[in-house]
């Protein structure tokens, strides 16, 4: 069991930690740890998460107010949505809110993080939902994400903001934020490659019943056979450059298949870009 000391302690190490990946850039970012029913050690605002100290960690109680007042450091202005995600899941002990360069790109796209594309991803984060942008430090940031919140949902990411991750310790929350960056990150690269091959529903449902096995509750097991997964995927598969609106992925196998092209060009004009080709091959030589 920590002391309080431990406890601000952890939370400038994962400070170190979230501000070396690059997950936040300046002051950017917050987190939390909810050590009572009533108090929680938050980061303070306009410091980088990289250069924390024990002293700089404050504590709130579940209104937001500061209670340490003899602290010169002030909470975090984005106190409200852990202390929502609090209410929302008391299970929850720990809130990381911060930037994630490639999981972002996703949230200012408007892309949904695509699921059924890799184990680590779906036995560690399962669904990740996006919320509709709303102003930073704004309560309606809270209930925009609380809105998504499931039993079993550990990441929500927030439309032109960055994401936000919870669970029962600060260190397991962190590695939530890595699996989502880092699987963000495979994705972008798969859309350079220019195909990605999905996971066939009976993968699908044989790793969520392993999930399961590990305890891990996933309500997609239930409806995964009849292929409710990946019903978001079209967004990310649109942003491929080959037909992107009409790629579509084999339900058995899970592999992209070709897409269907459509050509309302006619005979005569077909014929004559052949020539034109033609010429300009012959021309060169």
């Amino acid at each position: 069991m920590q002391n309080l000391f431990q406890q601000k302690q952890e939370m400038c190490e994962i400070g170190y930690r979230i501000w070396h990946k690059g997950f936040c850039a300046g002051n950017e970012g917050n987190h939390s740890i909810r050590i009572s029913d009533d108090r929680v050690l938050c980061t303070p605002t306009g410091l980088s998460k990289g250069f924390l100290k024990p002293d700089m960690i404050t504590i709130v109680d579940m209104d937001g107010k500061q209670v340490d007042k003899e602290n010169k450091y002030k909470r975090t202005s984005e106190i409200l949505l852990h202390l929502a995600i609090y209410k929302k899941r008391p299970d929850a002990k720990s809130v990381i809110h911060s930037h994630p360069p490639h999981a972002t790109a996703f949230a200012c796209a408007g892309i949904a993080i695509p699921e059924g594309v890799h184990p680590e991803a779906e036995v560690f984060l399962g669904k990740v939902p996006t919320a509709k942008y709303t102003t930073p430090s704004y309560k309606e940031l809270g209930e925009g994400v609380c809105a998504l919140i499931g039993p079993e949902t550990n990441t929500v990411m927030m439309g032109n903001h960055g994401s936000v991750s919870f669970g029962p310790t600060l260190v397991e929350t962190y590695y939530k934020l890595e699996i989502l960056d880092a699987y963000c990150r495979i994705l972008l690269l798969i859309k350079q490659l220019g195909k990605v091959n999905f996971l066939s529903q009976q993968e699908m449902v044989d790793l969520l019943k392993v999930k399961q096995q590990f305890g891990m509750k996933d309500p997609r097991l239930a409806c995964a056979p009849t292929g409710c997964i990946g019903t978001e995927n079209d967004d990310f598969l649109a942003t491929f450059p080959d037909q992107p609106a009409t790629v579509v992925s084999d339900v058995t196998t899970g592999n992209v298949q070709a897409p269907r092209v459509s050509s309302n060009i006619d005979e005569a004009s077909f014929e004559k870009m052949v020539q034109q080709v033609t010429d300009q091959i012959m021309a060169a030589k």
